[in-house]
């Protein structure tokens, strides 16, 4: 037996289908989720980019990207020194940023980790990192909606002499939030803690804290956005100016 189709039932459906579609219109179009930022947007590690920084309204230090064949390099100084005589290697691998070491006087200081730990915000849950040739995991490149936090401990040697330093490298990166400075105004930015331990002039001694502060890195603008420093001694800074080369 030939079964006809019920002509109630086709109605309705056509109804139905013509009734979603009107819906769908007065929507306007479906929103799809933002790609996230990345560390380079904030950093301009792979632009060649610079900034300056003032401290109570006198210039106070300047920064400086230079892309390389492998990773970018960055400087950091004084204006009045500049340029500087140094300048930190990094390396973009994958879904990481490492430091690898970094260029001063002739000689290269290779920055190699023994071990590594990853946790939350609060420095909590905090487990181990995957070795990627040694170098250290220094930030995300692509910037998580929640707070991160990044431990650890290794050796830098001098290739010059071979002469070795221990260290420790204790940092938070949180995700982007506005933020705002008193030359530039408002931007969005991450903010970077971090506690620097070692033991330089005394080999076989114990490591000691040599630096703590809060760095914010604004979009579009670079480093240095805001610097509040509390060890070895409070300091602020803002930055002033920022610049393509």
């Amino acid at each position: 037996m030939i079964r006809r189709p019920v002509r109630g039932r086709t109605v309705g459906s056509r109804f139905l289908f013509v009734l979603l579609t009107l819906l769908l219109f007065a929507l306007g179009p479906v929103a799809t989720a933002a790609p996230s930022d990345n560390y380079g947007e904030y950093s301009l590690m792979t632009q060649r980019h610079a900034g300056q920084f003032y401290s109570s309204g006198t210039p106070a230090g300047q920064w400086s990207w230079t892309p390389q064949r492998e990773g970018s390099d960055v400087l950091w100084s004084n204006p009045s020194k500049w340029p500087p005589d140094s300048a930190e290697h990094f390396l973009h691998a994958g879904t990481w940023v490492l430091l690898d070491g970094w260029h001063s006087l002739g000689t290269y200081y290779v920055q190699r980790v023994n071990r590594e730990l990853m946790g939350d915000g609060a420095c909590r849950n905090m487990t181990p990192l995957p070795s990627d040739a040694g170098r250290e995991h220094y930030v995300q490149w692509t910037i998580p909606p929640y707070a991160y936090c990044l431990q650890a401990w290794g050796t830098i040697t001098e290739q010059r002499n071979g002469q070795v330093v221990n260290f420790a490298h204790f940092q938070v990166w949180s995700p982007p939030s506005p933020c705002h400075n008193s030359y530039l105004g408002t931007r969005t930015c991450i903010r970077q803690w971090e506690s620097w331990w070692d033991n330089k002039g005394a080999p076989g001694a114990p490591i000691t804290r040599k630096l703590e502060r809060d760095v914010y890195l604004a979009r579009g603008t670079g480093m240095a956005f805001v610097i509040d420093q509390m060890y070895p001694a409070s300091w602020h800074a803002e930055l002033h100016s920022d610049w393509s080369w």
